[in-house]
């Protein structure tokens, strides 16, 4: 895989992400919405987290996107620019809002949850090709976007199809299909999303996913005869694993074993994980276990944005034999500086 970009000037950076990035409130106490008293503010969005994730790991990464000009703006603005992410091309929208969402403390991943999406309308949902910088978004090596954009607007697909459309020297481009079913009222889901994977260069794609857009159901292998054209093609099959297919080859690498804190963000997390030793070249096996390792840094804490291992830390859990590997066992607070590698491991 080659991926276009020196890095050399000033506008060249490792990553670009383009897409919606909302205010979430998290409730302070277990609860239906209807009980819950008071909120935590964060934030919440597929292609920033991802962003920060990759920042905090010491990559150059870009943000590009669009919000209201309001106090909820500002705070996504400043917070996503905390992490070290360049938020310099997001634009702001003198009418629109910023979206806003509130869900309860149940897990996202099944029904036993509440969350209530105010982003009709939304800035975000006003992105098109002709309404963000197109230099800055094709100024990464690789430019990572989703299938939530595409379902916002009849723009932002415009958008996608755009930067998903063959080009001359394109940065490589990243899709997450990250499937919402919800966000598709008018069923043009599988088409879309089909179209937009067939388009990029990798492309993450859940095996249940592929299940609920597409009727596939007969495992990695199905799903790559329907996505022959990327190059690489990331299956997550859940607590199993993932295999990655590129060209006539594939691998697996089962999933690690986590002591559960918090779910949310952790696809985004292995997104980046991989992403991030796709840029250092990595082979295909450690890409995948870097996946696994920054999404059990998501799962070990709470709320959507945890920091991802230290590199080292990472490195040393990956190259670990296949024994080793599969006894693996990683709780809160493993990603803190100091651990070795032999104190991690333990059979459970």
């Amino acid at each position: 895989m080659t991926i276009t970009g020196t890095g050399n000037t000033p506008d060249v950076v490792d990553v670009v992400a383009l897409g919606e990035s909302m205010v979430a409130f998290l409730p302070t106490r277990p609860g239906r919405l209807a009980d819950v008293p008071s909120f935590d503010r964060s934030i919440g969005g597929a292609e920033s987290n991802v962003a920060c994730a990759l920042a905090g790991a010491g990559h150059t990464v870009r943000w590009v996107s669009r919000v209201g000009a309001d106090g909820f703006g500002d705070h996504l603005v400043e917070t996503i620019g905390s992490y070290g992410v360049d938020v310099s091309a997001v634009r702001r929208d003198p009418v629109r809002p910023t979206g806003v969402y509130f869900r309860t403390a149940g897990d996202r991943g099944t029904d036993a949850h509440e969350v209530v999406y105010f982003r009709a309308g939304s800035a975000a949902s006003a992105m098109s090709a002709t309404g963000v910088d197109p230099v800055a978004v094709r100024a990464g090596r690789i430019l990572h976007v989703s299938g939530i954009t595409a379902a916002l607007s009849g723009g932002c697909l415009s958008l996608l199809r755009e930067l998903t459309a063959p080009r001359e020297s394109r940065p490589l481009v990243s899709f997450d299909v990250n499937h919402r079913p919800g966000l598709w009222p008018d069923g043009t889901d599988s088409r879309v999303l089909l179209e937009l994977a067939r388009g990029a260069d990798v492309v993450f794609v859940g095996e249940d996913e592929a299940g609920a857009a597409w009727g596939v159901r007969g495992g990695p292998e199905e799903i790559r005869a329907l996505l022959p054209e990327p190059e690489v093609l990331v299956v997550k099959e859940g607590a199993k694993g993932a295999t990655v297919f590129q060209e006539s080859a594939s691998v697996f690498q089962p999933a690690l074993q986590v002591d559960v804190v918090a779910t949310t963000g952790a696809g985004d997390a292995f997104a980046a994980g991989f992403l991030s030793a796709t840029l250092r070249d990595l082979p295909l096996r450690d890409r995948i276990r870097h996946g696994h390792l920054w999404a059990a840094a998501a799962l070990t804490a709470p709320g959507d944005l945890a920091p991802p291992p230290a590199r080292d830390t990472a490195d040393r859990l990956a190259a670990l034999g296949d024994d080793a590997w599969g006894t693996l066992r990683l709780g809160p607070g493993w990603t803190q500086a100091g651990q070795r590698a032999e104190e991690e491991v333990r059979t459970p």
